[in-house]
């Protein structure tokens, strides 16, 4: 065998394929973007045919790049968005709705009615997650009882559904394989983190029949073979994780008490705790980190709605920027002697606060706050949004210690301004690795190591390179003056 392996990401905005050669270098992209759909304020839909459309196109770009038959492919790698949701018919293959995304917020009617039925400590204490419109349940619910006919059809056993990566594997393997790995399992509302199965009473209380759900899978298994009509030879599929938790595994982050931070639009933080779940008392998320060889392993996850977004509000919303790429040395021209805070509330404020309502200000602006200032304040304010979470963390779980080591990865961490303000704000050393592609690394490591063509985890971890490690330079009184503001212009923008 090669050892070459194909990564399929299949992202919120586009879809890419990645091809690795045996030494884990990046050897080919096809990458497509595909529409955005939004019928209603508040709702975020997909093609669910499009998508397919473009993973096809980018795989058979990227393979024609690398000058590769598919059949000197090894194995594919599948990571996913997480917890956007597809129904689709058992027998044509054919979804019944478009794919409702994970930034929807179609259900929170729904979501509020189970709070006020007392059920958010059911749901969390059996999935590790909140009662939000962010999970796939309630998408699923709500397409069942819109959809005309869906739900009897669902009864009947006529009906699939699964998040993305399970829509793909059918596609792949013809209709053979209806499977999903743990990782996107624990995204959908109805899966029990402690017991790894789906859940019989919240399945119950969603109305979702049990057989329209997947076989739950660990994260590198057999999840079949795709169709040789499709890229000229059968590639075996091997390797399944959610995004995030495949930039965890991407990160190396296989110990507990290792962190990482991935910087798109937003920001996923997940911090190892190893075997046994840890449950937050601080509004974090307990999801599965990984499942291999049978063996579960936790992680605490938090997640801020916006990071690289108020880089973009900054070039596109208020125009002080014509590149994302110049935010850094903006920054850096900033008077030291302003103390400007923007609280990036665009869409409300995400962990720990879970304010829906929250909306962005800025405080401190004097005569002389120009777009120099601006600019430190949006990029400080994801090192203060990343403190929140690592101080929630450290609060839940013991093994959060005080010299936790960040590692990151993402679009701003370019930046090297940005990722030394990260450093002083969190007092705690930022590793930036050599490859920053960890999600698709990761799905491909899954796939390489089942196939037996890529090194374990031990010596995976061992080759994990870093570029550069940023260590915390700010004096404490600066630090606790700097942490204190943030504090204070937060709870001036909560609305609870």
């Amino acid at each position: 065998m090669s050892g070459h392996i194909l990564a399929i990401d299949q992202g919120t905005t586009s879809s890419r394929a990645i091809v690795f050669d045996s030494r884990m270098r990046i050897v080919a992209v096809g990458q497509k973007e595909f529409t955005q759909h939004y019928p209603a304020s508040g709702w975020v839909e997909h093609d669910p045919q499009e998508i397919w459309e473009t993973v096809v196109w980018a795989v058979k770009t990227a393979l024609k790049k690398a000058k590769l038959a598919a059949s000197e492919i090894s194995a594919i790698g599948i990571t996913n968005q997480r917890e956007t949701v597809v129904v689709w018919d058992r027998e044509t293959g054919r979804p019944v709705h478009n794919a409702i995304v994970w930034q929807d917020r179609r259900t929170a009617p729904l979501c509020e009615k189970l709070k006020r039925d007392g059920l958010e400590p059911e749901f969390s204490r059996r999935t590790g997650l909140l009662l939000d419109p962010y999970f796939s349940g309630t998408k699923i619910a709500w397409m069942l009882d819109k959809v005309k006919g869906a739900r009897k059809r669902a009864e009947k056993g006529e009906l699939l559904a699964g998040t993305i990566d399970c829509f793909l594997i059918w596609r792949l393997t013809g209709g053979t394989v209806h499977a999903t790995d743990a990782t996107n399992a624990s995204r959908t509302l109805v899966y029990n983190i402690g017991k790894n199965e789906w859940d019989a009473r919240l399945l119950d209380i969603l109305r979702i029949p049990a057989a329209m759900l997947p076989q739950v899978k660990d994260c590198a298994a057999d999840f079949g073979v795709t169709q040789k009509t499709l890229f000229g030879a059968q590639i075996p599929i091997l390797g399944v994780a959610g995004d995030q938790q495949a930039a965890t595994i991407g990160q190396a982050c296989f110990e507990p008490g290792m962190m990482k931070a991935t910087y798109g639009t937003g920001c996923f933080a997940l911090l190892n705790t190893g075997d046994k779940p840890v449950r937050s008392r601080n509004r974090l998320l307990t999801t599965i980190a990984y499942r291999l060889d049978g063996r579960t392993t936790y992680a605490l996850e938090g997640s801020i709605f916006v990071a690289g977004a108020a880089v973009q509000w900054l070039r596109d919303g208020i125009k002080v920027i014509g590149r994302a790429a110049e935010s850094g040395e903006l920054a850096a021209r900033a008077d030291p002697a302003q103390e400007v805070y923007l609280v990036p509330a665009f869409t409300g404020l995400g962990a720990p606060h879970w304010d829906a309502g929250a909306r962005g200000a800025i405080f401190g602006l004097t005569r002389n706050s120009g777009p120099a200032e601006f600019a430190r304040a949006a990029l400080e304010s994801v090192a203060y949004q990343t403190n929140d979470l690592l101080v929630a963390m450290r609060r839940d779980w013991k093994g959060a210690g005080a010299r936790t080591v960040l590692r990151v990865d993402g679009g701003m961490v370019a930046s090297d301004w940005t990722m030394q303000r990260l450093a002083d704000i969190l007092d705690a050393p930022v590793d930036r690795p050599t490859i920053l592609e960890t999600t698709a690394l990761g799905a491909a490591w899954l796939a390489g190591s089942r196939a037996g063509v890529w090194p374990d985890a031990k010596r995976f971890a061992a080759r994990w390179a870093l570029d550069r490690r940023f260590e915390p330079a700010m004096d404490a009184a600066t630090r606790k003056r700097k942490r204190a503001g943030w504090a204070e212009a937060v709870r001036r923008t909560l609305t609870k």
